[in-house]
């Protein structure tokens, strides 16, 4: 079927020539237009992929490196996501030349399937072919949903719950052209925002007296199993990365935020951070928008995908397959008292050897890139991995008939299950506060109707996390007390950090941290530590930071997100309009000034700013557009996988009711040498007050596993 682009219509904001009009009356000529394109296209955007790869690795060469090139490791997209952004990239830059040779002077307009399929787009059917009795998830998440096998798979666009906002309708972001108006005011610099609303001493900390750091650190494991949006490239034949890193001129995707006049870092980091604009695939049939469309490079679903990847290569790559028992590859060079690490990567050096060369310790591997961007994410890992290969060894004692395949299968739906578990009976509850039951009510069964699509927005109301982060990472003896002379570790010091791991105490005073430290509470006036607004992936003094508020605030607009107002009225909650409304809304009427001074209307204000500014629900650690926005979208995720471990027929009734043993205290206990933990893990605790002893906890009984040799 030809699906036709009227561009009068729908590029208004592309110039468009007049040359070559006749063209479109040629079918032919059109086809070898579009092809020709997409071909001189192609080839400078795959160079700017491949020059994008090589300037990383050498950055990594030299002794000459930048905070940005630590965030390009971590947002350096690779396998089926590199080439699915690629692809778009490709989709969008021919579409941009196409509109100056093919005009609709004849009202036939522009193919978008033949523009798709030479773009290299997916194909609008099915791919593969699905095995409905299959009783495992596939890696890629493809085939949960029988109906519609691509939905909550990875590398496809984020769903959107309100339309895009773009400068120009497309994919320019609001704040892109200087002076812009939105909504009869322009956009302030993100990095004001930053200074003026964000910005707390780190001595200041004002810690949670009912959550824990494990509560904190959980957050970000959810969030690194769900959503994960890499950088793209630039996209121009003359626009280089170098242009955007070094010197802030902003064009194609280089989206610099610029410091504000009397800004501290003007005296140290020249005029701005860099900032490069988030992967996007291609639009699909029937292209009712062809608005810009970030990414989701993971499956939608909690599978923990972020230990096992999603990306087939890489899932195959962290298993040893030259074992019989379905374990995971662990670490061969080092180990942490005799218990495993997760493998090295191969890329030579790494920015963990980077960061500290004497050490020369590299980052390791994992089911998610991201997996060593800070100490106690790989400390999470690394249980994740140890407790696979425990549930992998035991079930083959159980089973010894079973195969390599089997053992790897069941260990990882077990696994799914316990992060399915943790995160709705420990976290979310504590998370949401009263509000849990008005939006994730009791479970239901699986509906193939729930779109379970990680939303756009969704990935921004994560982002209250952030918040939740203390200035310093705690390291604990057996005892619970300070580990040695360096037990307070500030947190800019733990980015990219394995050394500390492998060559200075392992995992278990981390673990320690995570379970006997609190948090830090989202308080209005200190929202977020100095440590991320000033010093992220600054390990050392020679480097300097990045700002976390700036880069979310700065991020929301790239992905096209409405404003405060909008989502407030998705919620179905009042929309402010006056200073007085909205510091009615805040119950604080000196942010609710500063907020007005800023932006000059509550619509403006962007999402995660305005969500995570609002007053804390009863009993929760987030406001209420935020339960409204998280509650959705865990409902989603939970209703629309057809593997939900509540799902009749998923698991056995025996081992539903054995899988609700599983707790994270437990999996500390078999994974660590800690012998005494708490037993809310998630709750504060002061050592020895709500410890016990671990063989008070319960273990998870695999005897309902146990099946008969055919």
């Amino acid at each position: 079927m030809k699906v036709l682009l009227h561009l009068p219509a729908l590029l208004a904001s592309l110039t468009l020539l007049q040359t070559a009009a006749s063209a479109s009356d040629d079918p032919t000529a059109e086809t070898d237009i579009i092809h020709d394109t997409v071909e001189e296209v192609k080839v400078w955007v795959n160079k700017a992929f491949l020059d994008s790869r090589d300037r990383l690795k050498m950055a990594m060469t030299t002794k000459i490196h930048s905070t940005r090139h630590l965030s390009d490791y971590l947002k350096h997209a690779k396998g089926r996501t590199r080439t699915a952004i690629r692809s778009g990239q490709v989709w969008e830059e021919s579409l941009k030349k196409l509109s100056q040779f093919l005009t609709n002077v004849t009202g036939q307009g522009l193919d978008l399937t033949l523009l798709s399929w030479e773009a290299g787009c997916d194909p609008p059917a099915p791919t593969m072919t699905c095995n409905i009795s299959s009783p495992y998830r596939t890696i890629t998440g493809y085939c949960n949903n029988r109906k519609n096998p691509a939905l909550g798979s990875a590398n496809r666009a984020l769903a959107r719950w309100l339309p895009a906002e773009y400068e120009d309708g497309l994919s320019l972001p609001y704040g892109w052209t200087p002076g812009k108006m939105r909504n009869g005011f322009p956009l302030p610099q993100p990095r004001e925002v930053s200074n003026q609303i964000a910005a707390y001493l780190n001595e200041e900390d004002v810690l949670d007296q009912k959550r824990s750091m494990l509560f904190m650190q959980w957050g970000q494991i959810v969030d690194h199993d769900m959503d994960f949006a890499p950088e793209t490239e630039m996209g121009s034949d003359t626009y280089t990365k170098a242009q955007c890193d070094e010197h802030c001129i902003q064009g194609d995707n280089c989206f610099p935020i610029m410091f504000p006049p009397g800004d501290p870092k003007l005296k140290t980091q020249g005029k701005c951070m860099p900032f490069f604009r988030a992967g996007f695939v291609c639009p699909t049939p029937p292209y009712k928008s062809l608005a810009r469309e970030q990414i989701n490079a993971l499956t939608s679903f909690l599978d923990a995908s972020l230990v096992y990847s999603p990306e087939p290569s890489l899932a195959n790559r962290l298993r040893n397959l030259s074992s019989p028992l379905g374990l995971m590859a662990v670490n061969e060079e080092v180990s942490d008292n005799g218990r495993p690490f997760p493998p090295f990567v191969k890329m030579k050096p790494s920015p963990c050897e980077v960061i500290n060369a004497t050490a020369g310790v590299p980052c390791f591997l994992a089911g998610d890139s991201r997996a060593s961007e800070q100490i106690l994410l790989a400390t999470s890992h690394t249980l994740f991995i140890r407790e696979h290969n425990r549930l992998a060894t035991e079930l083959s004692r159980l089973n010894p008939h079973w195969d390599r395949e089997t053992l790897y299968q069941e260990a990882r739906k077990i696994m799914g299950a316990f992060i399915q578990i943790t995160t709705f009976r420990d976290y979310l509850p504590i998370l949401l506060g009263d509000e849990m039951q008005k939006w994730i009510p009791p479970y239901q069964g699986y509906n193939e109707s729930v779109d379970p699509r990680i939303s756009n927005v969704f990935t921004f109301a994560l982002r209250f996390g952030h918040l939740e982060i203390p200035s310093t990472v705690y390291r604990l003896d057996e005892n619970y007390q300070p580990w040695g002379s360096e037990s307070e570790l500030p947190l800019h010091t733990v980015f990219f950090n394995t050394w500390r791991l492998v060559k200075d105490g392992g995992i278990d005073p981390l673990v320690r941290g995570l379970l006997a430290k609190n948090a830090k509470l989202m308080h209005q006036n200190k929202m977020m530590t100095g440590e991320l607004r000033n010093k992220l992936f600054q390990p050392n003094h020679t480097i300097h930071g990045f700002d976390l508020a700036s880069i979310n605030i700065q991020r929301s607009r790239d992905h096209g997100q409405p404003g405060y107002n909008s989502w407030r009225a998705f919620c179905g909650l009042s929309q402010p309009k006056t200073l007085e409304e909205l510091s009615a809304v805040m119950k604080n009427e000196v942010l609710a000034k500063k907020l007005m001074d800023l932006y000059g209307t509550p619509s403006n204000i962007d999402i995660w700013l305005g969500a995570v500014a609002e007053p804390l629900v009863h009993r929760g650690r987030v406001g209420p557009l935020l339960t409204c926005l998280l509650g959705q979208q865990f409902q989603r995720i939970r209703d629309g996988d057809r593997f939900w471990w509540e799902n009749p027929g998923v698991f056995t009734e025996k081992q539903r009711e054995s899988l609700q043993k599983m707790s994270f205290s437990r999996l500390v206990c078999d994974n660590t040498g800690i012998d005494k933990v708490p037993l809310n893990p998630f709750q504060a605790n002061a050592y020895p007050h709500g410890f016990v002893d671990c063989s008070s906890i319960d273990k998870l009984d695999l005897s309902p596993w146990a099946s008969v040799k055919e």
